[in-house]
């Protein structure tokens, strides 16, 4: 076990286990005794692991690359499935497959789900359901900070403007973010409520948001939202989830603000602008504006929920936001904003660079003073490549387990981008529950390599393709 840094795991099955005691207080209280029970699995093994975890002694030395991408993978490997408990063992007859399957999708920020009508799941389940997504959310961050090594240099500079990579400082920075998290997510819930949406549902919608999950507390959010004001706010606080999440950590813990970092949500405040204003300039949505308005929104903040609306001609438009997706330090998923404005960039000035002399063309790395780092430029590349692998593959797998391809397609974006499908996708009718054994095993393996850096993947391979 020395091979990896398993203590780092041990928060977050800490974390599974209170929020199981939570949902057993929530369920004694509210007189839901049909599954409490089950959330006694979860918390004593959960505990269990936890302490096993930290007390494996590890090695001192610095971990490798090699090291935290398999911590990171165990932990999207074994927590799943101690947050499945519930599902497996709830009295709704769930098989391990599709235990693992909503569990999975929960925590990996996706959103499909297995239940066909959610209305008949006790309020306890629910609440569960978005704990897994609320979770996910947090360790997806962790992850990041985690997995620093393996992006370009630039993004760990802006990272040690405001988070120190001291040993010493671990437990101070994982507090802080912490609070932050926790913070935001209450900051929301009581927004939502104080426009009138119910508590019960502002409170999982919250944990939804912040994560950039899809899990709804009812079948369709049209029972939750029910005024133009209340799609609005919504709608704005998905933004959350598509900003860096340590951009209001810079203003709230640093007493020296460092306006540099500033400079990526800047970027992404007038994509977001400038997109809006092309979608409402050029197309004519009647009084459909805030429905419409929401599914932009949820698309470009990989959250994918959508009102119950006909828009099957901007089913393209929504897949290429989800795919461009948000800040670098935020919780949606995407390939990032970052990469696409930096390719694009790099691009354009290569082909102006050959009808002008040499050196005129500065390839300034964006956001910054600095050159272009070539060999971050060739990872973004690499990453897209990947990306377009992963996709032609996922969709020749969903296409031969008798799903036809154009729900292939979709359903294999939605999936490496973690977004859940809805009306705006065309796919809100899309049953889980009968699909193929493969197919539903082939969308938990690539939710997971969607929701962790697809160069990781590469770097797994390589170590143990090649042995150099």
């Amino acid at each position: 076990m020395s091979l990896f840094r398993v203590k780092y795991l041990s928060f977050f099955f800490l974390l599974v286990s209170i929020f199981s005691f939570l949902n057993i207080i929530y369920s004694y209280y509210f007189n839901l005794y049909l599954n409490l029970s089950t959330y006694y699995f979860s918390l004593f093994s959960s505990l269990f692991i936890a302490l096993v975890f930290y007390k494996i002694k590890e090695i001192t030395k610095k971990p490798s690359i090699f090291e935290k991408i398999l911590t990171v993978f165990l932990g999207y490997i074994l927590l799943p499935v101690v947050l499945s408990l519930p599902f497996y063992f709830s009295i709704y007859n769930l098989t391990f497959l599709n235990s693992i399957f909503e569990s999975v999708s929960g925590f990996t920020s996706t959103g499909f789900t297995i239940f066909d009508n959610i209305k008949h799941i006790d309020q306890g389940l629910i609440l569960w359901r978005s704990s897994i997504q609320w979770i996910g959310g947090l360790y997806f961050l962790f992850s990041i900070i985690f997995l620093i090594d393996i992006y370009d240099d630039s993004l760990k500079k802006s990272l040690t403007n405001f988070i120190s990579f001291n040993s010493s400082e671990i437990l101070k920075q994982t507090i802080k973010i912490f609070i932050l998290y926790f913070g935001i997510t209450i900051s929301i819930f009581i927004i939502l409520n104080i426009f009138d949406i119910r508590s019960f549902n502002s409170l999982n919608l919250s944990m939804t948001i912040i994560s950039s999950g899809g899990f709804l507390p009812t079948n369709n959010l049209s029972s939750i939202l029910i005024t133009q004001t209340q799609i609005i706010i919504f709608s704005l606080s998905m933004l959350v989830s598509f900003f860096s999440i340590f951009f209001i950590y810079n203003l709230i813990f640093l007493r020296n603000k460092n306006l540099n970092f500033f400079y990526e949500d800047i970027h992404l405040f007038l994509y977001f602008l400038i997109t809006t204003t092309i979608f409402f300039t050029f197309f004519s949505f009647d009084n459909n504006f805030t429905h419409i308005f929401l599914s932009l929104v949820s698309s470009i903040s990989n959250i994918g929920i959508s009102l119950e609306l006909d828009q099957s001609n901007l089913n393209f438009i929504y897949l290429i936001l989800v795919i461009i997706g948000g800040s670098f330090f935020s919780t949606s998923s995407g390939l990032r904003f970052l990469k696409i404005y930096s390719l694009t960039k790099y691009s354009i000035n290569q082909i102006l660079s050959f009808s002008k002399p040499k050196n005129v063309f500065m390839n300034k790395l964006v956001f910054s003073k600095i050159n272009f780092n070539f060999k971050e430029i060739n990872k973004y590349f690499l990453t897209i490549l990947i990306f377009i692998v992963s996709l032609f593959v996922l969709t020749s797998l969903l296409s031969l387990s008798n799903i036809n391809f154009e729900s292939s397609f979709k359903l294999a974006v939605l999936t490496l981008m973690n977004t859940v499908n809805s009306s705006a996708y065309g796919l809100s009718d899309f049953n889980f529950n009968d699909m193929q054994f493969l197919a539903k095993s082939f969308l938990i393996f690539f939710m997971i390599i969607g929701r962790v850096e697809f160069l990781s993947l590469l770097l797994i391979a390589k170590k143990f393709l090649f042995k150099y």
